[in-house]
């Protein structure tokens, strides 16, 4: 035996990345969709301030390319991120991240995400307590287990009021 965990002549008796040969994982790949994972939970649960800082680089850079709601798309830093999720924190009353689909190469995640938002307050021509939906696709890069950049493709459901 050689320490891995046993094998049949016909096939791999616990398919894990250790039993397996082809692939190669570490715990970096690992640790970043699990981090990936608590980042969208604790934006759920509004988590804002030093709390929601720990998962970013002092110098993380986000970019939320133009949507229905920021039309011209914003870059923002640390302080800008921190910011921005306080204002949805007044804005939303809920929302879930439900993550659809996961890549991870390295030290990138790449996320396709279902969101739904209920308003705290009116939005555009929406009154406070309806129902926003949009498919997102969310870009992590990664640098010593913190989102260092973050690319935001949001594409908001229709509404009409």
């Amino acid at each position: 035996m050689t320490g891995r965990p046993y094998r049949e002549s016909t096939g791999v008796l616990h398919d894990t990345p250790e039993a397996r040969d082809d692939v190669i994982m570490t715990i970096t790949t690992t640790d970043n969709l699990a981090i990936a994972r608590r980042y969208l939970e604790a934006l759920e649960n509004g988590v804002d301030g030093a709390a929601l800082a720990e998962f970013f680089t002092i110098d993380v850079e986000q970019e939320e390319f133009p949507n229905r709601l920021s039309p011209i798309g914003a870059h923002r830093d640390l302080k800008a991120l921190l910011d921005s999720a306080r204002k949805g924190k007044k804005t939303l009353r809920a929302q879930k991240y439900d993550i659809q689909h996961s890549i991870v190469d390295g030290d990138s995640v790449a996320l396709e995400v279902f969101w739904s938002g209920y308003l705290a307050t009116p939005v555009d021509t929406l009154p406070a307590d309806s129902e926003m939906r949009a498919h997102l696709s969310i870009w992590l890069e990664f640098r010593d287990g913190k989102i260092c950049r973050q690319h935001n493709y949001d594409c908001f459901d229709p509404w009409w009021v």
